[in-house]
């Protein structure tokens, strides 16, 4: 059964198992991990659950979701970069989960750690690519197509891979300190992606309706008043 916990609880919990530094990292790590699950599951409500919703967002606004689609996606893909990210770059230090391994007093469980990180770098290596050349920069042989690689194909099923294998980590440290996992669920999550395609059904049922009227000539007064959103 699950416990729900504050993250202030949480975090002293991680301290009491693992020690203050590896305690606070670990807590750290975990909330970064869990936002990014939050916007992943996101994404997938909208973008790769059902054929019927991509229906329904085009018909309600396709360029305004044809551009949150690439945001979002832009948005996670450098997400996952900065968890894998070195540990440091010239003078500045990064949270990473390449920190954890080092910091584990047990070699064995500090060798398992340092591989599943390693595993995670290689199996988000196609977001760093996307980041260094199309996100945060625009590599300029690319966008010109004079002979520069193409991207590393990116895909939905890639980017679940990635993820999941940032978990790895996590759950590796907490499986040797805790002696459980996590577990990142956010179905049914109260006013996100789902409860807004509920609202766009909604009102693109009542424009069905509303042409249906002006084609009869039933129109009501709610149909032609302006309105101050």
């Amino acid at each position: 059964m699950a416990v729900e916990r504050s993250a202030d609880e949480a975090k002293q919990e991680y301290i009491g198992a693992m020690g203050d530094v590896l305690g606070s990292l670990y807590h750290a790590l975990w909330q970064e991990v869990a936002w990014l699950h939050l916007k992943w599951h996101e994404y997938v409500e909208l973008f790769g659950t059902k054929e019927s919703r991509i229906r329904l967002i085009n018909r309600a606004a396709p360029t305004f979701f044809r551009i949150v689609e690439h945001v979002m996606r832009d948005e996670i893909f450098i997400h996952i970069t900065r968890l894998t990210d070195p540990p440091m770059s010239g003078k500045w230090q990064h949270l990473s989960i390449l920190r954890l391994a080092p910091l584990i007093d047990d070699p064995v469980a500090s060798a398992r750690v340092a591989a599943l990180a390693g595993d995670a770098g290689v199996a988000s290596a196609f977001c760093r690519d996307w980041r260094n050349r199309r996100i945060a920069h625009l590599d300029l042989d690319l966008v010109l197509n004079a002979g520069a690689e193409p991207l590393e194909p990116a895909s939905r099923e890639k980017t679940r891979l990635a993820i999941a294998a940032i978990n790895n980590v996590l759950d590796a440290v907490s499986l040797h300190y805790l002696i459980g996992t996590s577990l990142f669920d956010w179905a049914g999550h109260h006013g996100g992606a789902l409860s807004l395609l509920y609202i766009i059904d909604d009102g693109v049922r009542a424009d069905t309706a509303r042409r249906a009227r002006l084609e009869h000539g039933e129109l009501d007064a709610g149909d032609w008043q302006a309105r101050d959103l």
